[in-house]
């Protein structure tokens, strides 16, 4: 019992770090975070950090790769959203909704901002979260594309190409004004996002209905 309490506690104290961690990478960046620093805002001490982590970077890796599972819930989206519903047209604008509201939560964004800006710095990580995030949540796209055409409601020569497109279509301006504005500036509003999403799933099935 009494292995389980401390085992229980040694994992909160885990959290603690590491949702401490989040927050002052995302507001000061690789370089301008310390240790010190999470540790405070963890309420542990500092030995208790290096106790966890070795160093700032294996802090950064493991925060960074931690979020990829966040993706997870995009990926089961998909694959529930594009069942085997009769109206393609109102999945696909349910789905292309989902993913701008996930897409633009402004944590979301700070962290593609964080990742961007260390890509040189850590360029193997940058490449993993992308192939076990984004590339994740693109290949259960195109499996769904796939299906959707075997019963013949997409016409597909290249169902990646399409997943691409379907996703440049939604995500290139809100996202891009979005990451470059900052804050809530870039953000589109609720009505903005259902015309986004709207109009990209026109323009797609247009060209792949």
């Amino acid at each position: 019992m009494t292995t389980e309490v401390e085992e229980g506690r040694t994992a909160r104290k885990r959290r603690q770090i590491v949702d401490a961690a989040r927050a002052v990478f995302l507001r000061n960046g690789y370089v301008g975070a310390s240790m010190d620093e999470v540790a405070a805002l963890a309420s542990v001490s500092k030995q208790t950090v290096y106790k966890h982590f070795t160093d700032k970077e294996q802090l950064f890796t493991h925060l960074i790769l931690a979020t990829t599972a966040e993706l997870d819930g995009l990926a089961r989206a998909i694959a529930a959203t594009l069942g085997d519903g009769d109206d393609l047209a109102e999945d696909l604008g349910r789905l292309a909704r989902l993913f701008l509201d996930a897409l633009l939560q402004p944590d979301v964004l700070r962290l593609r901002r964080l990742i961007i800006a260390e890509a040189d710095r850590f360029p193997d990580l940058g490449r993993t979260w992308y192939e076990q995030g984004f590339e994740c949540v693109l290949e259960t796209l195109v499996t769904c594309f796939e299906r959707l055409a075997a019963r013949g409601h997409l016409h597909l020569d290249d169902p990646r190409l399409a997943a691409d497109h379907l996703m440049g279509l939604l995500l290139w301006i809100p996202v891009n004004r979005a990451m470059f504005c900052g804050g809530e500036a870039g953000a589109p509003t609720g009505a903005e996002r259902d015309r986004l999403a709207a109009a990209a799933v026109t323009t797609f099935l247009r060209a792949y209905g």
